[in-house]
């Protein structure tokens, strides 16, 4: 027999057996949970029945007898009679039934019988004859009326309750159970119940747990139903019993309540036991064995077993997630985390979670899910297993006859697949890239003020038509001092990518002395490459120290390294006065590093240098070609980030030129396009009219363009999307890619006039046009699905990093987005739940938790 917390009864020290059908349970195998649960059940409900052989417990002395027989620390119910009336004989037969009951706690039942010329204190009064005594020793602990006795289970009810006034406190506010709460942070749990009415079978399993369970944790119990409604319970039902566990042993913050876990069952001792054997459960189980010979209280207990499957990459995120899942599940299953580099499991590589049921026979299910909810639902519903089962089955079977579709393809199914395939034999000149390994990356990377450094995979066709770039970019920047260029392919040198986090490929850092580094996020081109790099170069913002160094900087002669570079330059100009905004311009430029030239005047002769620009400290100068054209705007905002949106926005052109590189900028405003399509250069006329309606019409309606055909030829394919018939260019259209994609057409007989265009744009306002076509709404995706790169490299999907770190620190993983989970949360165990909130991806689960959009299988290419 297993030992209970607590197997002492009120008799000072005297053993007794306690609660056998309880430990039964507990003890026998999950095999034979069904025939224990069956057996325990009806010995638990056997040990409640009256039997006639009880009556022998209920001892009949005189009160002399009784007195005297009293012993220190044992407590008795003593019932005072005379002559016992017939309105008295049913309560003595619940009393002479509930004497076996309470004798498992040591507690003995005797009927005194009074004389008729006792006068004493018990036996001397009418109304001390109805009602019963509780004593422990010589003491009297309780008196009670006999018609609170009604039954067995008020009997035993009452009568605990009386005895386990320390381990059972009664509460009827929420301050006072708040008070209780915050006495036990950090110490112990609580078991908070409610009860419609005392004396009931719900209030006595209550009690009776108290009694195994008391020297364990705090047992609170209310009647009332409004501090029921206050507490938060989701299931405010005042007609039945609750019982809610409360974790705070784990909770410091007194701010914070303990976090609840509600019984789902009806309030017997056995559900009791039960639930408080879970309660006391690790939360999380790692495990370094076979699945099928892991056994843990769940199992014993009737109740699956969720394994999130992991690697040593991944372990800190995958704890997290395992830790968020078990939350959520507590009481319902259990959690456990199997690291797959201690086990050699022969499942799919894809498969990130199991399920062990505690039906025998039944087989551990190895299952790809792609989130926490589904593996709640996994566990709610049963049924969804088979589901996802055969889902999982339909999917590879498509995936496999995609392959064989794909396999029978004249073309290649991607462009950049195909120009790498086309110019495989083509030898890249990469004499000035300097090939780093594990052991030369970190004694490298010092040597030079700058190094840029490629990750890639030598296997993958984005990663190879980067590194051409890359080469053309190391051959501009042949000679650039303080500038060394480097490359490391992870495919030979995963442990050097593992160390500095690198799982998605190319990427390309640039170190500042082997300790700082900033990732390049632009397109991938020579141009915009070179572009980062050089301006990288230069801190940012640039600290002026004279005005003519200020003027220099505005006409592009300073610093010297960029003289020879066209970019806008971008001015602060601030006085004493303004440290605030001076502090905030520093550290929009911090961000906007690599990508935009900036310098800070804040001398005392700032204002001089602002008023001739015609603005006033706090202000942005902006130089365009060479300072051939500079524009003063004045700094309303006061943070980072609006200054960093703010310069964004000023450095766009009033009238640009639409490109493959520049379009993700202007999209990014959400505007309607008024784009004009042109067959090559567009002519002076219309350069002019259009510049006009981008200066004249505020510049927050639209985004008044062009595209150059020639130079841009993808333009073409989005006229033919466009219409159905291409007209002849030049074309003005309108376009609203945010709001309904309705396409409208410039009438050709009119010429493009600043005041023909703003006549057209009213009546488009009005209603009184019809667009020449709508775009569909459906996304515009590749022919086939993208790589899974991360999946080929048996890794995990990094977190979410900062674009500046320091060398060799661990990216802190960002919350995607709110986690929080079950009711009230205390601050220790939302640890385990802010990298997430119900129904986040299971990231960094190894290899991962299905990616929500399904990938293709690898490209035959490759």
């Amino acid at each position: 027999m297993l030992e209970t917390p607590r197997d002492k009864d009120f008799s000072s020290g005297h053993s007794v057996v306690t609660l056998p059908c309880l430990e039964l349970v507990t003890a026998m195998s999950a095999r034979k949970d069904r025939w224990v649960s069956s057996f325990s059940f009806l010995l638990f409900w056997a040990s409640s029945i009256p039997r006639r052989g009880s009556a022998k417990l209920l001892q009949e002395l005189s009160p002399q007898e009784y007195f005297g027989s009293l012993q220190a620390g044992r407590a008795s119910l003593a019932y005072f009679s005379r002559n016992a009336s017939p309105g008295a004989q049913p309560f003595l037969e619940q009393i002479e039934n509930s004497a076996e009951a309470l004798q498992d706690y040591g507690i003995s039942v005797v009927k005194v019988n009074c004389p008729k010329e006792d006068v004493s204190r018990y036996c001397g009064k009418e109304n001390t004859l109805r009602k019963a005594y509780l004593f422990r020793g010589s003491m009297l602990i309780r008196e009670f009326p006999t018609d609170a006795l009604f039954d067995v289970n008020s009997v035993v009810a009452n009568v605990l309750f009386a005895l386990l006034f320390n381990e059972v406190k009664y509460v009827e506010t929420l301050a006072d159970l708040q008070n209780i709460e915050n006495a036990l942070k950090g110490r112990a749990n609580m078991v908070f119940a409610y009860v419609p009415a005392t004396g009931t079978a719900e209030h006595r399993a209550v009690m009776e747990a108290a009694f195994v369970y008391g020297t364990v944790h705090q047992f609170v119990l209310t009647t009332e139903a409004t501090l029921l409604r206050d507490t938060g319970d989701d299931e405010p039902d005042v007609a039945s019993a609750r019982l809610l566990f409360c974790h705070c042993q784990r909770a410091t913050d007194l701010a914070q309540p303990c976090r609840r876990t509600a019984m789902g069952q009806a309030l017997t001792m056995l559900n009791i036991h039960r639930h408080l054997k879970l309660m006391g459960a690790p939360l999380v189980t790692e495990v370094a064995e076979d699945p099928e010979k892991v056994s843990t209280v769940h199992l014993q207990l009737g109740l699956p077993l969720v394994f999130i499957l992991s690697q040593k990459e991944t372990y800190e995120a995958d704890r997290r997630t395992a830790e968020f899942v078990a939350w959520q599940l507590l009481g319902k299953a259990g959690v456990a985390l199997l690291s797959r580099d201690l086990v050699d499991l022969n499942i799919l590589l894809k498969s990130n979670v199991a399920l062990k049921t505690p039906d025998e026979g039944v087989p551990v299910k190895y299952l790809v899910l792609e989130d926490t909810d589904e593996v709640i639902t996994l566990v709610e519903d049963k049924s969804k297993v088979g589901q996802i089962q055969e889902e999982e089955e339909e999917e590879e079977e498509e995936e496999d006859e995609d392959e064989k579709q794909n396999n029978n393809q004249d073309i290649q199914d991607d462009q950049v697949v195909e120009a790498v395939s086309r110019d495989k034999k083509r030898e890249l000149p990469l004499e000035q890239i300097l090939v780093l390994t594990e052991e030369t990356f970190h004694s490298a990377l010092p040597e030079a003020a700058r190094t840029v450094v490629l990750f890639y995979a030598s296997w993958e066709a984005v990663s190879l038509a980067v590194l051409r770039s890359y080469a053309e970019v190391a051959d501009h920047l042949k000679g650039t001092q303080g500038v060394s260029l480097a490359q490391v392919n992870c495919w030979d040198w995963p442990g050097v990518c593992t160390k500095e986090n690198v799982t998605q490929f190319p990427t390309i850092r640039i170190y500042e002395k082997g300790e700082r580094w900033a990732m390049y996020d632009g397109m991938w081109g020579t141009e915009e490459l070179t572009s980062f790099i050089m301006l990288s170069r230069v801190s940012c913002p640039l600290k002026l120290a004279t005005i003519e160094e200020a003027e220099g900087y505005l006409r592009g002669e300073f610093p010297s390294e960029l003289s020879s570079y066209h970019h806008t330059s971008v001015l602060g100009v601030f006085s004493t006065a303004t440290s605030e905004a001076r502090k905030a311009f520093e550290e929009a430029g911090n961000i906007l590093s690599g990508h935009v030239t900036m310098g800070m005047y804040f001398e005392d002769d700032a204002l001089a240098l602002s008023r001739k620009y015609a603005v006033s400290p706090p202000a942005l100068l902006l130089a365009r070609s060479g300072g051939q054209s500079v524009e003063g705007v004045a700094l309303s905002k006061q943070s980072a980030q609006d200054m960093v949106r703010m310069i964004r926005y000023e450095l766009l052109d009033v009238f640009p030129e639409i490109t493959v590189q520049n379009l993700p900028r202007y999209l990014q405003l959400r505007k309607p396009f008024l784009i004009l399509f042109s067959d090559g250069d567009i002519g002076e006329m219309e350069s002019k009219e259009m510049l006009k309606l981008a200066k004249g019409r505020p510049r927050q309606a639209f985004v008044a363009c062009w595209l150059n055909l020639k130079k841009t030829p993808v333009g073409r394919g989005v006229l033919k999307v466009y219409f159905a018939t291409v007209p002849s260019p030049p074309l003005l259209l309108w376009v609203n890619l945010h709001a309904g994609g309705q396409v409208f057409q410039f009438p050709s007989e009119q010429t493009v006039t600043e005041t023909n265009v703003l006549s057209w744009l009213e009546r488009l306002e009005a209603g009184l046009e019809s667009p020449s076509s709508t775009l569909s709404e459906e996304d515009w995706k590749p022919p086939l699905p993208a790589y899974d790169f991360l999946q080929m490299m048996e890794t995990a999907v990094p977190e979410v990093l900062h674009p500046s770190h320091r060398h060799g620190d661990t990216p802190v993983p960002k919350s995607p987005g709110g986690d929080t989970t079950v009711r009230e949360e205390p601050s220790q165990e939302t640890k385990a739940e802010k990298g997430g909130s119900p129904g986040r991806d299971l990231r960094g689960t190894a290899p991962r938790l299905a990616a929500r959009e399904k990938q293709g299988k690898r490209h035959s290419e490759l």
